[in-house]
């Protein structure tokens, strides 16, 4: 099967927290990397997403041009996520000519079709600077429902979608100032006439059953209060909408494709990005197209919760009149009719000891930090446990302590250890295993069972309860430790059953190795080499500095890798005789008191 792995596109504002990467990053690495190791043909892309007056604003601030701000703060995020872990085949920007030409090849064939209309409507600007003002730097009063800190394009209380015009008493979030409404002629996407559509196709994704509950409920409600929806703006900084006149400011004043039109199209760029880096430039059809490949194409989307409207309604339109499939009719423009989201899989918050993060106000973890800190394997087993998967979840410093140090440290670094020790002291090598006993059959097939429940989970991204099956596995090969008592069998007469044991045991951590691998790939890889694995277990990511493709003299950093070698999600036998040594500490316990005490030092108001 082609699985499409599409993950949200950072802003490119900054560096990122905690609370970014709990949403999207690690959850969706983990299911494309099991994915992988199911089999499947995955193509893994994302982005930093780099338009839009917030850039402009930051840029103002620092005295540097919008270009530069976005150069900096994408090789940060860039590098963030290599070092995570997180396996993109490609990690581009929305900056490049290619993504350009792509978002207005989308743009010019919805509007071919009937389904861009001009409009006259009221912009937001700023009385002080006379600058465009975005909808989500507006704040104010929901209309609908009241709640006092709706944003201008939706309101996170009651779900609606907004206008900032529709806002009572509507406020800038830069500085607080009234924001002055003018009419300005905009293209808006014409929902309504496409409303048809989208509802047959979330109707069906709902009689699939495979949607978070949350997710299909809200994206069918939002579909009840349709209306057309701006896609361009007055500004002067992204995309430049690509029809005649409209690119020319004397007569129409700046205006640019909406930041989020041409976000979503990231998908899309990065993917024909990636196949043009190939040298196959048609080669993204294979996940795109139906009818390229004899196989089936699914794809799924990760997101924060309060980025469902842009992946389950205008993402979907603007694919739906690309294609011609809404009320209008109209054709294909030069990529076909290109596939609709399988699954848009949406996480709740993350907040940090009880309240939520914010870079202004210095409550934040910046995952930089944390990296460098404390390595990528806690932080990823952390987020992959006590996320924010289904419902909000809350960090605290003291929970991400107790669990490394006692799950992933003492729970499997301490199996892995003691497994690997027994074997280096006893016979140097992997034993040769005599006659098995039913305790050793017990937990072999307890071991391979394993492979199965957590393989389901993860394909349904159920990361939280595929780990816990995963570690409840782990708890029941320390518990056959315990039982044969391995450090007792030290008569010759009892060699053969020491043998048996040990070899037992270094195949059971090396079956939980692999089922571990999609959590923690780079603890995997460790793991591997001390029970005597040769090479890489898990492929991990690189960062690459690239020139882009259609801008002579442009270099930028792209995450990307080469995951052909990844391993399938199946046992693999060790190899008897391959030489083990007493492993150097696999993993780090972290002192709880000195933790948690530097990093609330750190916190304001903690």
């Amino acid at each position: 099967m082609k699985v499409l792995s599409a993950v949200a596109w950072p802003y490119a504002n900054g560096p990122r927290h905690l609370g970014h990467v709990a949403g999207f990053a690690v959850p969706s690495d983990v299911f494309s990397r099991y994915m992988r190791m199911a089999g499947h043909d995955v193509l893994m892309v994302s982005g930093s997403d780099e338009h839009g007056t917030p850039i402009l604003v930051l840029a103002d601030k620092e005295g540097v041009t919008p270009r530069e701000l976005v150069d900096r703060n994408h090789a940060i995020i860039a590098g963030e996520l290599a070092d995570l872990g997180c396996s993109y085949d490609l990690y581009t920007r929305t900056t490049t000519p290619n993504h350009y030409a792509v978002a207005q090849e989308l743009f010019r064939q919805v509007w071919a079709n009937g389904y861009m209309v001009e409009q006259t409507t009221k912009g937001a600007v700023s009385p002080s600077t006379g600058r465009t003002l975005p909808d989500r730097y507006i704040e104010g009063t929901c209309p609908i429902c009241g709640y006092e800190e709706a944003r201008g394009d939706q309101c996170d209380s009651c779900g609606n979608q907004l206008e900032p015009e529709d806002l009572k008493s509507p406020r800038s979030k830069i500085d607080g100032e009234t924001p002055r409404f003018i009419e300005t002629q905009h293209f808006f996407l014409d929902l309504p006439a496409l409303a048809d559509s989208l509802r047959t196709w979330l109707e069906g994704r709902e009689a699939s059953g495979t949607w978070r509950p949350n997710v299909i409920k809200f994206s069918l409600n939002i579909l009840d209060d349709i209306k057309p929806r701006a896609m361009t703006r007055d500004i002067d900084w992204g995309i430049p909408v690509p029809l005649e006149g409209w690119d020319d400011a004397s007569q129409v004043g700046p205006k640019r494709l909406y930041v989020w039109f041409d976000a979503v199209v990231g998908y899309l760029s990065a993917s024909i990005e990636w196949a043009r880096r190939l040298g196959e430039p048609e080669r993204w059809r294979e996940w795109w197209v139906e009818g390229t490949v004899p196989e089936a194409q699914e794809s799924y989307y990760f997101m924060g919760k309060d980025n469902i409207t842009f992946h389950s309604q205008i993402w979907p339109a603007e694919l739906l009149g690309y294609a011609g499939k809404g009320a209008k009719g109209g054709e294909p423009g030069v990529y076909g009719e290109l596939n609709l989201p399988t699954e848009v899989v949406s996480s709740e918050y993350l907040t940090m000891e009880g309240k939520a993060f914010s870079s202004s106000r210095g409550y934040v973890i910046y995952i930089r930090d944390v990296l460098e800190k404390y390595g990528p394997d806690a932080i990823r087993y952390y987020i992959c446990a006590a996320g924010p998967e289904a419902q909000d979840a809350n960090f605290t410093w003291a929970e991400f302590v107790q669990r490394n140090n006692s799950e992933l440290v003492a729970g499997w670094g301490n199996l892995v250890s003691r497994t690997a020790a027994m074997i280096a002291k006893n016979f140097g090598e992997i034993p040769q295993p005599g006659p098995l006993e039913p305790v050793d059959e017990a937990v072999r097939a307890a071991v391979l069972g394993a492979f199965g429940t957590v393989g389901d989970l993860l394909a349904r991204q159920r990361v939280k309860a595929a780990l816990g099956e995963a570690m409840r596995t782990v708890g029941e090969v320390n518990k056959y430790v315990t039982d044969t008592e391995p450090f007792k069998l030290k008569g010759e007469d009892e060699r053969e059953r020491l043998a048996t044991v040990l070899h037992t045991l270094v195949q059971c951590v090396a079956d939980l190795n692999v089922i571990l691998a999609p959590f923690v790939p780079a603890a995997a890889n460790r793991v591997h080499t001390a029970i005597g694995g040769e090479g890489e277990l898990m492929p991990m990511p690189r960062l690459a500095t690239v020139p882009d493709l259609d801008e002579e003299g442009r270099e930028y950093p792209i995450v990307t890798g080469e995951y052909t070698a990844t391993p399938a999600w199946a046992s693999r036998p060790v190899t008897v005789g391959a030489p083990i040594t007493k492993p150097a500490p696999l993993f780090t316990k972290f002192d709880t008191e000195t933790v948690v005490a530097d990093e609330l030092d750190q916190v304001p108001g903690a």
